[in-house]
């Protein structure tokens, strides 16, 4: 598989080029097009699904090449795209921030993670290529062992297995989904944090109240 991402920093998109009998696991609604002969195979298994309107949908959909043949794929939201190579190793991703993975990644959700009810942590393990969003900028913060950092929910994309994580609530931070007090991450090194500068929750808790009646 080869890949190229366009149009970057601020409305990124991913070309990736299969190569016959290939397979890519992409974000259920990024797709943008693909050439013919790359297909959903008719066997495909909806993996996890996610809370949209109150109705479950799939989250990822898998692509298959019968012959070489390209697929463009885009983020929800305007930002960056950059890749991440796993080798017999985890990535806890947000789950609005993953877009593709090579079929040798597996995915496991652990659990809400921000203050939307579709979005969750999700963890990939194995070996391969995953390509990864962001909303707004991407910022990358590397730990030493035992230095702790600490995060708005929404404003993380990844960090990697070897980081050490709780989620908790905080009577100070501000919380978008209108309780009391907001959820950040404490982190703690070694490892690497992704970080974007804007968060797909705020956004949405500026969007909903402002609908009018009815929609």
């Amino acid at each position: 598989m080869e890949y190229e991402i366009t149009n970057q920093p601020a409305f990124a998109e991913l070309l990736l080029t299969l190569d016959a009998d290939e397979e890519i696991r992409v974000e259920a609604g990024s797709l943008v097009s693909h050439s013919a002969g790359v297909e959903v195979p008719p066997d495909s298994e909806a993996l996890l699904e996610r809370s949209v309107l109150g109705e479950e949908t799939p989250f990822s959909t898998t692509f298959a090449a019968d012959h070489p043949g390209t697929i463009r794929l885009a983020p929800p939201f305007p930002g960056d795209i950059f890749h991440y190579e796993l080798r017999d190793e985890t990535l806890y991703v947000q789950s609005c921030a993953f877009l593709a993975a090579e079929s040798g990644i597996d995915f496991e959700e652990k659990g809400s993670f921000v203050e939307c009810a579709g979005d969750f942590l999700l963890e990939l393990s194995g070996s391969g290529l995953a390509f990864l969003s962001s909303y707004g900028a991407v910022s990358i913060v590397s730990l030493d062992p035992g230095e702790r950092y600490i995060l708005d929910t929404g404003h993380v994309v990844a960090f990697e297995g070897s980081v050490d994580f709780e989620v908790t609530r905080v009577d100070t931070v501000h919380s978008h989904a209108g309780g009391r007090g907001g959820l950040v991450c404490e982190l703690e090194g070694p490892g690497t944090i992704w970080t974007q500068s804007r968060s797909p929750v705020a956004l949405l808790s500026w969007i909903v109240p402002n609908l009018p009646d009815g929609e």
